[in-house]
């Protein structure tokens, strides 16, 4: 199967002298090309059944890589399972204008974060509201950066429990059956508040800004360049909700370790660039799915537009769901609700038999590990060019 990294494995050594980089898309590079190598080590293994031995190799862990994030997704969704409820569940989408994507590269950790927390404020202002809900409601969101296309397109899913406590704890209440909340009026005041903390942010020096935008460091230029999207449609999208508990858990498996674009969309690596597959979301039917070709060099360019600042969390929990509070609140909500918990913790006299990792991909016997083979060399960002300081 075509890879990522086979793509930065051919053109990256080269394109890498040609640009300019961070030290985290240079981490991301040489992690993706070392995965599953001979550069990060590994076990021999043996089947215990028809005793044919195999090398299995190291895989690099890190969040950008598309061979890496099914593992992690699996492990993630495991300990999600017992977080559910038995209500019903909503999908909601904040997504940031053009203009103010088009900055946000240059200042990740602040319009990221922003993006988060004001969504989330959002939700649970309007949720608290009796003209609407009058309730505390819990939400986990999700950030992805990209369009289809590669391109940079910031924006949070968010899957939000179709209901909430009362003010007091003392119930549950429950959204309208099929409508959880107006979207016009999350719209509006998540792109109020938004731009009130944009504008604080630019106030205290935390933007910075480059090339055609270097004029938006000035007050006064930025606050006329603010004023066209105080007027302008911000696009929040709320789904139906889930078709049960096991819907949510699919939906959360796709989405929450997706990155830019995954190995099995691409298609063709030669000569004309690399090919893949992408929707056109302002298409309709079967002609939204297209095939876009792009330069090497291109393509290597919007997938590290999306690497994201060391330590940023790009899934987060808010309000009933957060994680200082979450165990107690859910069990309370199971309390009101008349339910036991999905999962009960196992007692300390339980013997749990732990899966082999390895399984014969010829008979299906576990593989006993025989030999390790030692990683030859660190995950790290590659060499300085020549002449380089």
């Amino acid at each position: 199967m075509l890879e990522v990294a086979d793509i930065f494995r051919a053109h990256g050594p080269t394109w890498r002298r040609t640009v300019s980089l961070s030290l985290g898309q240079l981490k991301v590079m040489s992690a993706i090309e070392q995965c599953r190598s001979a550069a990060l080590g590994g076990h021999v293994l043996r089947c215990s059944g028809c005793a044919r031995t195999e090398i299995a190799y190291n895989s690099c862990r890190n969040r950008h890589c598309p061979k890496c994030q099914g593992s992690a997704a699996r492990r993630w969704l495991e300990a999600r399972q017992a977080d559910l409820l038995p209500v019903g569940y909503y999908h909601v989408v904040f997504t940031l204008p053009a203009a103010i994507s088009a900055i946000a590269w240059h200042n990740k950790t602040v319009i990221y974060g922003l993006l988060f927390d004001i969504a989330a404020q959002t939700l649970r202002t309007i949720a608290a509201d009796p003209r609407h809900l009058g309730a505390q409601i819990g939400a986990t969101l999700v950030l992805h950066t990209w369009g289809s296309a590669l391109t940079h397109h910031p924006h949070v899913h968010g899957i939000v429990p179709g209901g909430g406590l009362s003010s007091g704890g003392e119930r549950w209440i429950a959204c309208r059956p099929g409508f959880f909340l107006p979207v016009r009026v999350l719209s509006r005041l998540f792109r109020r508040r938004f731009l009130e903390a944009l504008t604080d942010a630019h106030r205290r020096g935390q933007l910075q800004f480059f090339g055609e935008h270097a004029a938006l460091a000035d007050r006064a230029t930025f606050a006329q360049w603010l004023a066209p999207l105080r007027t302008c449609e911000w696009f929040v999208y709320a789904k139906r909700p889930f078709a049960g508990p096991q819907a949510v858990l699919a939906y959360l498996s796709r989405y929450t370790h997706r990155v830019a674009i995954s190995n099995q969309r691409l298609l063709a690596f030669d000569e004309r660039g690399v090919t893949f597959r992408w929707k056109d979301y302002r298409a309709t039917g079967r002609t939204r799915y297209k095939t876009m070709t792009l330069q090497a060099s291109e393509f290597m360019r919007r997938f590290l537009l999306h690497v994201l600042p060391a330590g940023f969390h790009r899934i987060r929990h808010y309000g009933l769901l957060a994680n200082p509070v979450r165990r107690d609140n859910l069990a309370k909500v199971r309390d009101l609700l008349h339910v036991a918990p999905r999962f009960d913790p196992p007692s300390d006299d339980t013997v749990i038999q732990a899966q082999p990792v390895f399984i014969c991909r010829h008979c299906g016997a576990p593989m006993i590990v025989i030999d390790i083979v030692a990683r030859t060399a660190p995950i790290r960002a590659p060499p300085m060019s020549r002449g380089a300081t």
